[in-house]
C-alpha cells in the first residue's frame, strides 16, 4: 500500500491585534482577530520532522504585528492580502495559504453630547469577517459579517408546507421572523474598495430583510442575496447561514389572560438552520 501526505496547512490562529493610530488628538482604533495558515510542500516536516522549510507559527504571529506597524491595517481584506503577498513572496516553497480575520468595531463614548477623542465602547453589533486564499497562484478574496441579529415583529408568514403524520407545526399568516445573519460575499478580483462594499452590502441586507414580506426565511435569504448581486457588480456570490430564531406565542389562558400576539417565548434550541448561496450564473 502506498501512503502519502494529503492536503495540509498550518499556522497561527486567532492573533488578536489592536492598532491605535495616535498621530492626532483624535485617536482611531482598529481591532482584528487574524488567522494565518500556509500551504506548500511540507512533506519532510510531516514525515521526518525536518523543519528546514517551516515558517514557525510564532514567526507568522510576529509578521502580523510587524506588517501592521509598518504599513497599517486599513480594511481587513486589504490587510489579509498584504499578509498573503508577503508569505507567498518571501518564501519560495510557500505556494499558497489561507488568511482569515474578524474585525471588531468600537464607538466613541459621548461626553457632554460630543464624541470623545480617545474613549471608546465596544460596538454591540455584528462582527465583520474577511478571508483571503491563495492556491496555484490564484488569489481569492471574500468579505462578510456574522452575528447580525435582526427581527421583524410582523410581515412574515409560513404555510403550505408538506404535512405527514409527524407534522404538528401550525400554519400561520403572521409571525415573528428573527435570525442571526452570517453572510460571506466573494469578489471577482482582489482589487476592490472593500470598506465601501462592506457598508453597502450591510445596508442592503438590512433594507431587504425589513422590506420583504416573507413567506419563508428561504425566500427572504434569496431576496437579500439577489439584491446585493444586482447592485454590487464586483461580487460573484453571497453565501448565507441563517438560523430561524423561533418565537412562540405563550398560552396565557390558564391565567385568565388573552394574548393578542404580544407575549412570546424566545426559544434558543432546537432551531431551523437555513443555508444557501446566491450566485451569478457562469
Amino acid at each position: 500500500m502506498s501512503i502519502r501526505l494529503g492536503a495540509n496547512q498550518y499556522g497561527k490562529a486567532e492573533v488578536r491585534i489592536v492598532k491605535v493610530t495616535r498621530d492626532a488628538p483624535r485617536h482611531v482604533i482598529e481591532d482584528l482577530n487574524v488567522t494565518s495558515q500556509l500551504r506548500g510542500d511540507f512533506t519532510a516536516n510531516h514525515r521526518t520532522g525536518d523543519n528546514t522549510l517551516v515558517v514557525a507559527t510564532d514567526t507568522q504571529k510576529n509578521t502580523i504585528y510587524g506588517l501592521a506597524r509598518e504599513h497599517g491595517i486599513g480594511s481587513p481584506e486589504a490587510f489579509l492580502l498584504r499578509l498573503a503577498r508577503h508569505f507567498t513572496g518571501a518564501f519560495d516553497w510557500v505556494s499558497g495559504g489561507r488568511w482569515a480575520a474578524e474585525a471588531y468595531g468600537w464607538d466613541r463614548i459621548a461626553v457632554g453630547g460630543e464624541p470623545h477623542d480617545h474613549a471608546f465602547v465596544r460596538a454591540g453589533r455584528e462582527t465583520r469577517t474577511a478571508l483571503v486564499e491563495v492556491d496555484d497562484g490564484r488569489t481569492s478574496v471574500a468579505g462578510g459579517l456574522t452575528d447580525l441579529v435582526v427581527l421583524k415583529s410582523t410581515g412574515s408568514e409560513f404555510h403550505g408546507f408538506h404535512r405527514d403524520r409527524f407534522t404538528t407545526l401550525a400554519e400561520t399568516d403572521d409571525r415573528i421572523l428573527a435570525t442571526s445573519v452570517t453572510a460571506t460575499w466573494r469578489f471577482a478580483t482582489p482589487e476592490a474598495d472593500f470598506d465601501a462594499t462592506y457598508a453597502a452590502v450591510r445596508d442592503r441586507l438590512l433594507e431587504v430583510f425589513a422590506a420583504t414580506h416573507s413567506l419563508a426565511l428561504q425566500q427572504t435569504l434569496y431576496a437579500m442575496g439577489e439584491a446585493v448581486l444586482a447592485e454590487q457588480e464586483e461580487l460573484t456570490s453571497v453565501s448565507f447561514s441563517m438560523p430561524n430564531k423561533h418565537h412562540f406565542l405563550v398560552d396565557l389562558a390558564p391565567f385568565g389572560l388573552d394574548n393578542p400576539g404580544e407575549i412570546f417565548f424566545a426559544a434558543d434550541r432546537p432551531y431551523g438552520l437555513i443555508e444557501a448561496t446566491v450566485e451569478r450564473e457562469g
